[in-house]
Parts: structure tokens; C-alpha cells; sequence
């Protein structure tokens, strides 16, 4: 029986489309393609999950890759993108069904430094996080998905046996980390009320 559910948060919880996050600092359509991948490279975003950049570090490279003009865009768009995450329709309302019923929630999520320490200032992530049970943020650690560290990290943190536990991600292939330490796996396609109907078969 399922007792624990382990949420991700990058498009599990939050819509994270680079095109919507950059075009809150960006309003020309000709430049929001170009600035909005450099801003959101993986290069960049890899090393910020895994906590071996800073923010500063990031700007400084971005500042590097474009002119004075879209390199004070693209930095806008990077200190604001936290901001400017908004909740996939019904994720907040499942989670709070979940609780309401006695579930406990953690989150597992690779995601940067400053975000761990910064997310408190978004009303609905602030709200949302406090119904969960614990979090774990892989900028914090130094350890990220899909590797088996960080889900033994969070197993032993909370005291939590994997045989009640089910994590929920949008990666196949943190999915398949999960399972190597015998967590079991829902990978969620965009689908609320398919994942809903999915939880009523194993609470």
C-alpha cells in the first residue's frame, strides 16, 4: 500500500516552459527563441541542479554568449525566473486531496541552490510546499537524478521504506533511477485526472 508519495516538481508541479519563463523579460518574438536557449541551457542548468555554479557564475557565461543589449534581457529573465513558474491546473488541488486523506508527500526535485533558498517568496510554491513532509533539493546536495544517492538520501532522511513509497516524475529516466533502489514509479504525461485515477488504485 502506498503511504509516501514523492512528487518532482519541474513539470509535475510547475509548468516549466523556457519560451514562458524568458518572454516575462522579452516581449520580441525574434529574440525570445535566441535568448530564451541560452538562458535555460542545459550547460548551465546541469551544473546549477548539481550545485557546482552560482548564479553569478551563470550570468557572467550568458554575458559572455550575447551582446551588451540581449545579455541584460537574458540576466532579467534568469533573476526572475523563479517568479514567474506557474502551477499545472489541478496538481495544487491533488496534492491537497492527497493530504487531506493522511498521505505523506515529499519532494525530490533537481533544482538549483537559490531556488531552494528563494522559492518562500512565490505565494503558491510557499503554500504548496507546506503540505509536504520533507523536501529535497538537489542544488543543496550535490547529488541529483537519476542517480541512487539521492533517493537513498531521501529514504534514509525520512526514515521511509521503499515498498510504500511511490515517486511521480515527468523523466523516464529518473523513473528508472527510482526503481534501482526499489522505489516504484508513475511517469506523468501533462494528465491530471489520469494520474488521479491512477492513485485511486493504489492508495
Amino acid at each position: 500500500m502506498v503511504q509516501n508519495y514523492i512528487f518532482d516538481f519541474g513539470n509535475v508541479l510547475t509548468r516549466f516552459d523556457i519560451k514562458e519563463l524568458t518572454a516575462a523579460a522579452v516581449d520580441d518574438e525574434v529574440l525570445l527563441s535566441e535568448i530564451s536557449e541560452v538562458v535555460f541551457d542545459r550547460l548551465y542548468w546541469d551544473r546549477l541542479d548539481a550545485g557546482t555554479i552560482t548564479d553569478e557564475e551563470v550570468k557572467e557565461a550568458i554575458q559572455g554568449r550575447l551582446s551588451p543589449e540581449k545579455a541584460e534581457l537574458a540576466c532579467r529573465a534568469f533573476d526572475g525566473w523563479i517568479g514567474n513558474l506557474p502551477p499545472i491546473p489541478g496538481m495544487p488541488e491533488l496534492v491537497e486531496d492527497l493530504k487531506r486523506k493522511g498521505a505523506k508527500l515529499y519532494l525530490l526535485s533537481n533544482i538549483s541552490e537559490s531556488f531552494a533558498k528563494g522559492y518562500s517568496r512565490v505565494p503558491w510554491i510557499r503554500d504548496l510546499f507546506a503540505l509536504f513532509d520533507g523536501l529535497v533539493f538537489s542544488g543543496l546536495l550535490g547529488l541529483t537524478k537519476p542517480g541512487r544517492d539521492i533517493f537513498e538520501h531521501l529514504l534514509d532522511k525520512f526514515s521511509l521504506s521503499k515498498e510504500t513509497c511511490l515517486f511521480i516524475d515527468d523523466s523516464y529516466i529518473n523513473i528508472e533511477g527510482a526503481a534501482e533502489v526499489g522505489i516504484k514509479g508513475y511517469l506523468f504525461d501533462g494528465d491530471v485526472e489520469k494520474l488521479r485515477e491512477y492513485l485511486e488504485t493504489v492508495e
